[in-house]
């Protein structure tokens, strides 16, 4: 199956590096992207943009995907299902929960100079960022990529009942499958309420898996798309 990957902010299509080679061992097709304004340039590129390019994959690939959002980008993989719901066999999202209708998609940081640059580790001290060294963390910090603000301040928009038909797997790393049940039933996602079929799998890490348990989430994954 075509796995198509998404991470969240900052990140490009390279995030997924170490989980590619584990998928395809495991004998599915990963597809990494790198949505407009992710290093190349572009930094008016919009959040309709980032859709485009995710749904140009979806359209592209040979059957169903399993679409993977990575944190902020859980929105992105939602607006797929919204957007492809006869063409996405699932979403899995990993650490995040997709934004509602009418929200931002990304505004809890702060703009500079048109776009959200990595803020630093300070807001992710913690479970977040507790199982990353200091290589990793100035790693990340060197490549990330400023998000543009027409991205993070764009306005969701779903408009496909057929949405919540979509399976969902809430891959929980940072946070345990029992708390996320209890955040949605308390309204803190009314996207995910409204799913019809809703699995939750724990991973321990923190929130960037890809980067420290690649192997470990490229077997929830294949099960995911296996399932």
């Amino acid at each position: 199956m075509d796995i198509l990957l998404i991470a969240g902010l900052w990140l490009d299509g390279s995030a997924w590096d170490d989980v590619v080679p584990e998928l395809t061992a495991l004998g599915h097709h990963p597809v990494p992207l790198t949505l407009p304004g992710q290093g190349d340039g572009a930094a008016s590129a919009t959040l309709d943009d980032q859709l485009g390019a995710v749904l140009a994959a979806v359209d592209a690939a040979p059957g169903k995907p399993l679409v993977v959002g990575h944190s902020a980008a859980s929105t992105l993989a939602w607006l797929a299902a919204d957007a492809r719901p006869e063409k996405v066999a699932k979403v899995a999202l990993i650490g995040g929960f997709p934004a509602a209708d009418g929200r931002a998609y990304a505004d809890h940081f702060a703009i500079e100079g048109g776009a959200v640059p990595f803020p630093g580790w300070d807001p992710f001290e913690g479970a977040d960022a507790a199982d990353l060294d200091q290589q990793i963390r100035d790693r990340f910090a060197s490549a990330a990529v400023p998000v543009p603000e027409a991205v993070a301040r764009g306005v969701v928009r779903l408009t496909n009942e057929r949405r919540f038909d979509v399976p969902v797997v809430v891959v929980c790393p940072e946070f345990t499958p029992a708390q996320a049940k209890e955040w949605i039933a308390a309204g803190e996602s009314p996207e995910l309420a409204r799913a019809t079929h809703l699995q939750y799998v724990d991973l321990d890490s923190g929130h960037w898996p890809m980067t420290t348990r690649p192997r470990e989430l490229a077997r929830v994954l294949a099960e995911a798309a296996n399932s």
